[in-house]
């Protein structure tokens, strides 16, 4: 049944009086929050800045309402609320809109903060306008100059050269999660893999830190452990495989792989690196021998490798691809047997060493792919202990149709038959030690965090490039360094700046 108020409220003018109200708040500043007020705790709000996109929308309201309530709640609770409100106002989407438009990104964002600054005090909103925070201001990004320098000067920042996801038409890097299926999630275009000169923060550092601070955030478990996956510690052994031409077995070099399951060694049946692995460029004939006999063949898919993302080449669900270095052996030093070397895109060089020692029936990675392209598969690790003697293998082992990742006891490796999984990791790590072979070794799925952008719309790096004294940091008296009115903004692949 439908409810008719108006004999109550007869000609109610909502815009009217709301507009009327809120004048009255912002004259009297109602929600200007004070630095300290005697017997009250203070209590900083905080709801997460819009982007400058131009309107206000629903998704605003999902978040702005529920924010403005608990606020309004804790000020009712006798707190001295600080409720701020700014604009996340750099970055690609507002120079990729202005480009469109023709415009200057700044002129676009600015316009787009004064419409949705009017939008957002029309919902009423308990927010503290004097505090006001837009990150494209000099006042603001001066500080986020301050920050890098002192990241600098700590040896948290460094500029190298790294493989990246690269938007050919936006022409900038982007982070994994702003590629969906290949393609640029701001414009559908397609995203390759490129080596370019980047700004890095050395979060890596931190890494440990991190991972002991997760149990102690009031978080749950299901999110601390995604936070702990993410993080990635591995705890285990680098080890040192002889790589060797067939025709040229005096030239032999080195390549060390991570493993966490040193156990399983006697079980690598072959050897797989990263296309993009530095090693590589050795096994071309310009650099001398060993090098691969289809060096075309090798070529042609490491340059198909590149049209891929991390997230695509790490994919669980793909079709497994790969090439062999033909002519090239590598050697396992635990049983001295000479194992073919394969490139394949499900290996990255930012990952571990960028080299893996393949064992398929224990790892079902290696399993497809040894599958696929008919390599072999020996079971080493079977979960019963060995009946009989000590030392003796029993046929006790399962026959695969998918590989065995777990523990067990040890079959096919020599004098460590009938070992225990978890013995045989310290003994075989220990063995391969004393002949200067392996290492233990610690290390972190997370990755140092690239800040840099090929854009003009963003925070300049306080950093000059002089060609007699390489990089100089700008002196923290002259920051901010802002960012110039250059006309010709548009995209080339590389900083404006």
């Amino acid at each position: 049944m439908e409810s008719d108020y108006s004999g109550i409220m007869p000609g109610y003018n909502h815009q009217k009086i709301e507009k009327k109200w809120q004048r009255i708040w912002e004259d009297s500043g109602i929600y200007k929050a004070k630095d300290s007020v005697k017997d009250k705790k203070n209590f900083y709000h905080l709801v997460m800045f819009p982007y400058p996109s131009g309107n206000l929308h629903i998704g605003h309201w999902y978040n702005f309402a529920p924010g403005d309530v608990y606020a309004r709640f804790k000020r009712m609770r006798g707190f001295n609320v600080m409720s701020p409100m700014g604009f996340d106002a750099f970055g690609l989407p507002a120079e990729n809109a202005a480009i469109k438009r023709g415009i200057h990104p700044r002129k676009w964002t600015y316009q787009n903060i004064k419409t949705m600054t009017g939008q957002l005090k029309s919902i009423g909103a308990g927010y503290d306008w004097s505090r006001q925070v837009i990150s494209s201001d000099p006042d603001y990004y001066k500080w986020t100059q301050w920050l890098f320098l002192q990241f600098y000067k700590n040896g948290l920042a460094y500029r190298k050269k790294a493989l990246a996801n690269w938007c050919v038409s936006c022409k900038t890097i982007l982070a994994n999660e702003q590629v969906v299926d290949g393609k640029c999630e701001r414009c559908g275009s397609d995203v390759l893999q490129k080596e370019i000169e980047q700004w890095l923060l050395k979060i890596t550092r931190y890494a440990e830190k991190l991972l002991q601070a997760t149990d102690k955030l009031d978080w749950p478990e299901k999110t601390k452990t995604m936070q702990k996956n993410w993080i990635g510690k591995s705890e285990g052994a680098l080890i040192k495989f002889e790589i060797r031409n067939s025709k040229f077995e005096k030239n032999s070099q080195s390549i060390e792989v991570f493993t966490t399951r040193p156990d399983t060694i006697f079980g690598a049946t072959y050897l797989v690196l990263a296309p993009e692995h530095e090693i590589i460029k050795n096994f071309q004939p310009e650099a001398g021998p060993p090098w691969a006999e289809n060096q075309k063949e090798v070529e042609d898919y490491i340059k198909k490798t590149k049209t891929k993302t991390e997230l695509e080449r790490i994919s669980q669900i793909k079709e497994k691809t790969g090439v062999e270095l033909k002519g090239i052996k590598a050697i396992n030093p635990a049983n001295g047997e000479k194992i073919p070397v394969w490139l394949s895109d499900y290996v990255l060089a930012s990952y571990g060493t960028g080299a893996i020692m393949a064992v398929p029936a224990h790892d079902q990675r290696d399993f497809e792919f040894a599958q696929k392209f008919n390599l072999p598969i020996k079971m080493v690790i079977c979960p019963n202990p060995p009946a009989g003697r000590a030392g003796y293998p029993e046929p006790v082992c399962p026959v695969l149709d998918k590989a065995y990742e777990g523990e067990g006891y040890l079959v096919g490796s020599g004098q460590f038959d009938g070992m225990s999984s978890e013995k045989a990791k310290k003994e075989i790590m220990d063995w391969l030690a004393k002949k200067g072979l392996a290492e233990k070794k610690i290390t972190y799925r997370l990755r140092d965090w690239i800040i840099s952008r090929q854009r003009y719309w963003g925070a300049p790096i306080p950093i000059i490039y002089c060609q007699q004294c390489g990089e100089v940091p700008v002196p923290e008296k002259d920051l901010p360094i802002k960012l110039p009115e250059i006309v010709d903004f548009k995209p080339k692949g590389k900083s404006p700046l």
